[in-house]
């Protein structure tokens, strides 16, 4: 099976790397350290065993790529007008794009945009970042789920999962729904808290206060997918969310990262897209609007033209 990555960053560079550092087939498309990585290779620092790809398929252009068989997109939701261009040179017939991207509703957008492609979404649990280039730091955790939302043939994806398995990846199947919520139970309160407060999960959790908001967050999120009829989730799910990061290293999330380096932040799909879901319903969730607008605020102040 042969896999392709856009977007070797953080999540693109850590996965494609850990697959092809156990043999499998993998083509990465950087941008800005294309050429560092083609003369040095790809360094992955991990808290799991670090390793070193001397001689990784890199390319800077998705003209000069193979077809492949499943591709992982790891940009930004904010790029996604990108896939225009980057994505059908990679395409077959039967190829699979896995969005392991941040957000609600993204799946549906991209479907829109590629009407006959075969979508599924990629759930990452995972404290990694690109800290320089050709080296991707893992600090914790590093599990992903696959949610189908239109691929015809899951034996495909177990593939996936049993090739992710066999190179240390822990990876399992997990319903679409319940996938993408469980995700935005975690991301929606702590992307936004360390980019409105300026701070790490860390200490969101070590103060009382907002510990305590944290969870209620957590709660308006939960609280909208079960009216939504997504399975599996419950207040048990937003105790596990906070035990884990609890446990963490201490971290500063992809949206806080974008914030400090004036990058546009992910608002729409992590944000402004389920919370007008949720008020369709007539099911707001107003400590989370709150957070929306404040990030509103903050990016009309940061983005750098």
């Amino acid at each position: 099976m042969r896999y392709g990555v856009i977007g070797t960053g953080a999540i693109g560079g850590y996965y494609g790397a850990k697959l092809a550092n156990n043999g499998c087939d993998v083509h990465f498309l950087l941008h800005s350290d294309y050429e560092y990585v083609k003369a040095n290779g790809l360094q992955v620092d991990s808290c799991n065993g670090s390793f070193h790809l001397d001689s990784p398929n890199v390319y800077n252009n998705t003209h000069d790529m193979p077809q492949c068989d499943v591709v992982f997109v790891c940009l930004k939701s904010v790029n996604n007008n990108m896939l225009y261009e980057l994505l059908p040179p990679l395409l077959h017939d039967n190829t699979v794009v896995v969005l392991i991207q941040n957000g609600i509703g993204v799946e549906a957008d991209v479907q829109k945009m590629f009407p006959d492609v075969q979508l599924v979404a990629g759930l990452a649990f995972i404290c990694s970042a690109k800290s320089e280039p050709g080296l991707v730091n893992h600090q914790c955790y590093g599990h992903i789920n696959l949610g189908n939302y239109s691929c015809k043939d899951e034996r495909l994806l177990l593939t996936v999962i049993d090739n992710f398995n066999a190179a240390g990846v822990k990876a399992g199947l997990i319903e679409y729904e319940e996938a993408r919520w469980k995700k935005a139970v975690w991301n929606m309160p702590f992307n936004g808290m360390t980019v409105a407060l300026h701070t790490q999960t860390d200490l969101l959790l070590k103060n009382p206060s907002t510990r305590q908001l944290i969870r209620e967050q957590m709660m308006e999120v939960i609280t909208t997918a079960q009216h939504l009829g997504v399975k599996n989730i419950d207040e048990s799910f937003a105790d596990l969310m906070i035990k884990m990061t609890d446990e963490m290293t201490p971290y500063s999330p992809s949206m806080r990262l974008d914030y400090d380096f004036h990058r546009s932040m992910e608002i729409y799909y992590l944000y402004t897209y389920p919370l007008q879901l949720a008020r369709k319903m007539g099911h707001p969730m107003p400590k989370l609007e709150m957070l929306e607008a404040e990030l509103c605020f903050l990016e009309s102040q940061n983005v750098k033209i």
